[in-house]
C-alpha cells in the first residue's frame, strides 16, 4: 500500500497523540470517581469527583474532626459481675501541652481528654456500673467531675489527681437517664474549662429510645488572646466547620440530637434550626419532651435531647441567635436529601 506525504503525517500525528493520551489520561476507579458534596460560600450545593479545596478550612488541616465526633459513641469495655450487671470500663487520659490549629493559621495550647476537645463522648445505659480509669498526663492536677448521681468521693472535686501520671478510679452506677456534661475540676475552674477538659456522658434508658440518627453537638468556644472573652465560637470546637463540610441527613428519619452547652465567660447560648421544629426534652431525664419549638437558650452545662425529622430535600441552616457567635463560628448546615436510607444508631 502506497501512502502519500500527507497521509503518512496524519497517520504519524495519529500514532504520537494516541500513545501520548494513554500516557496522560489516569486511569480512574470507582473510589475515584465517588461523589463528594460540598458547599460553597454562596451556598450553593456543588457535587464533584475531583479534590475539594475549602477555602476556609482544607481537610488536611483539621487537627480535631468535627464530622467524626458527631457520630462517635465510647461504650466502654463490657463485662458482666456475678450478679449479672453490666461493667462498663474505660480509660481517660488528660494531657495540657497539644497544639491544635482550631482556625486557620491560630493555634492554641488544648487541654484535652484522650486528645481531643471535647474529649470522648461516654455512653451506658441506666444501671450498669461505670468504671473510669483516670490517668493524668498532663504538667496540672486535673480531675473528671460527672454530672449526675453518685457518691461524694465520686464527684471528681476534692479528689484531686495530680500531674505526670497520677491516677484514680471514678466508680458509680450510670443515672439518670439522660446526656450529663462531665469536666476538669480544679480551681480555677474556667480554666481548665476553655482550654477543653470537658465532654459528654449519656445514659440511655433501659428500655432504649426509637431508632435515630443520633448525633453529638458541644457548643463551645476559645479565649485565644486570654481577656476573658471568646475569639471564636463552634459546634464541636471548629469554627464554620459544619457551614462548609454540611451535615448530611435524610428525609422522614428521625434526628436526634444530644446538645450540650459549655460556653465559658457567656451567660447564655442557643441554638436555632431553620426550617423545621424540634421536639425538645431538657436535660433529657424525661421521656416525655417539654415543648415543640426551633429554639432553646442554654446556661452554662445546660443541655438536652432534640428530635426532629425534615419532610423536605435541601439545605436548612442551624446556628446561635444570638448574632455575635454565628458571625464568629458557631453556625452550620444540614443538607437533607431525599429517598435514602442511613444507618441507625442504637444504645450499646
Amino acid at each position: 500500500m502506497i501512502f502519500t506525504r500527507s497521509a503518512l503525517m496524519a497517520l504519524l500525528l495519529l500514532v504520537t497523540f494516541g500513545v501520548s493520551f494513554a500516557i496522560l489520561s489516569p486511569i480512574f476507579t470507582d473510589a475515584q470517581l465517588e461523589q463528594k458534596t460540598f458547599v460553597t460560600h454562596s451556598g450553593r450545593v456543588i457535587e464533584t469527583s475531583g479534590e475539594v479545596l475549602d477555602p476556609v478550612y482544607t481537610v488536611s488541616t483539621v487537627d480535631f474532626d468535627p464530622d467524626e465526633f458527631l457520630r462517635n459513641f465510647e461504650y466502654g469495655r463490657i463485662s458482666i459481675s456475678d450478679n449479672g450487671q453490666t461493667i462498663r470500663d474505660y480509660t481517660i487520659i488528660a494531657e495540657d501541652d497539644k497544639v491544635q490549629e482550631i482556625s486557620p493559621g491560630v493555634f492554641y495550647n488544648v487541654w484535652t481528654f484522650n486528645g481531643t476537645v471535647p474529649g470522648p463522648t461516654i455512653r451506658a445505659t441506666e444501671g450498669d456500673l461505670v468504671r473510669i480509669h483516670f490517668i493524668n498526663n498532663g504538667s496540672k492536677s486535673h480531675t473528671m467531675h460527672f454530672h449526675g448521681i453518685h457518691p461524694a468521693e465520686m464527684d471528681g472535686v476534692f479528689e484531686i489527681v495530680g500531674g505526670n501520671g497520677g491516677q484514680f478510679t471514678y466508680e458509680f452506677e450510670a443515672a439518670p437517664v439522660g446526656v450529663h456534661p462531665y469536666h476538669c475540676h480544679v480551681m480555677p475552674l474556667e480554666e481548665h474549662i476553655v482550654h477543653g477538659l470537658y465532654g459528654v456522658f449519656i445514659v440511655d434508658p433501659k428500655e432504649g429510645r426509637p431508632p435515630a440518627d443520633e448525633l453529638v453537638m458541644v457548643l463551645n468556644g476559645f479565649d485565644t488572646d486570654f481577656d476573658t472573652e471568646n475569639n471564636f465560637y463552634a459546634a464541636n470546637t471548629i469554627p464554620f466547620y459544619y457551614q462548609h463540610h454540611p451535615i448530611q441527613i435524610n428525609t422522614d428519619q428521625l434526628i436526634r440530637i444530644y446538645v450540650v452547652n459549655m460556653i465559658e465567660f457567656d451567660p447564655i447560648n442557643n441554638f436555632h434550626l431553620h426550617g423545621n421544629l424540634y421536639q425538645y426534652y431538657p436535660t433529657g431525664t424525661d421521656l416525655v419532651p417539654s415543648f415543640y419549638t426551633d429554639m432553646i437558650t442554654l446556661s452554662q452545662t445546660e443541655r438536652g435531647i432534640m428530635e426532629f425529622q425534615y419532610d423536605y430535600p435541601g439545605k436548612y441552616l442551624f446556628h446561635a441567635h444570638k448574632v455575635e457567635f454565628s458571625e464568629k463560628g458557631w453556625v452550620g448546615l444540614f443538607l437533607v436529601k431525599s429517598n435514602s436510607t442511613s444507618e441507625t444508631s442504637y444504645g450499646n
